[in-house]
């Protein structure tokens, strides 16, 4: 499979600077919450927070 690289149109960096920015605030406002968030890390799920629970690794 051939593939070409090329830069994102201005567009589309627009969107994802808007989607890193409300992803940054949602986890802003769950941190000022004391709730946990979910977020995958290293091809898994990963808990953070102090009210996360605790998932026993297989």
């Amino acid at each position: 499979m051939n593939t070409i690289e090329k830069q994102p149109s201005e567009k589309s960096q627009i969107i994802l600077s808007s989607l890193k920015e409300a992803v940054a605030n949602a986890l802003e406002k769950k941190r000022k919450l004391g709730q946990y968030a979910v977020v995958w890390e290293d091809n898994k799920l990963v808990y953070r927070g102090e009210d996360a629970p605790q998932i026993e690794s297989k």
